[in-house]
């Protein structure tokens, strides 16, 4: 099986359910190296030790961005990110931005835990998976 990397977010309200989810598929993300936001990143370590998590700055202090550089670095392959869709967040232009990374260089991303689901049981998780590269060319120049 493919190590993946694989980087995690849930905004405060969604925490709780991301550990929850983590737990519920351990099977499939044991071996697997993660990166997370701060808070988020030192629960999934307490809730699953075992499981190989660096902790980055928290959201609002900068973690998005640092997940964001490394999409555009093609240091991630997956991001699982449990949005709150019912609270204003005050980093909300960041998550914007991560959430465009993540589509721009055309990695898996799951917002809940339906989606989520899907990436880890699908056959293309642990056979092993290459998302086709994003075509740049035309962009040079565009105000994105």
């Amino acid at each position: 099986m493919e190590r993946k990397r694989i980087a995690l977010v849930a905004h405060d309200a969604r925490k709780g359910d991301l550990i929850t989810w983590i737990g519920a598929h351990i099977q499939f993300l044991a071996g697997h190296a993660f990166w997370a936001t701060g808070t988020t990143g030192a629960r999934v370590k307490g809730a699953q030790p075992e499981l190989d998590v660096t902790p980055l700055k928290s959201g609002p202090l900068g973690g998005d961005q640092q997940i964001g550089a490394m999409i555009a670095e093609g240091r991630i392959d997956m991001l699982i990110f449990f949005v709150d869709p019912m609270t204003a967040q005050p980093h909300d232009v960041d998550v914007k931005a991560l959430t465009r990374l993540a589509t721009l260089y055309n990695i898996p991303m799951a917002c809940n835990e339906a989606t989520a689901d899907m990436l880890v049981a699908s056959p293309l998780f642990s056979n092993g998976y290459t998302p086709r590269p994003t075509d740049f060319r035309g962009y040079e120049g565009r105000v994105l």
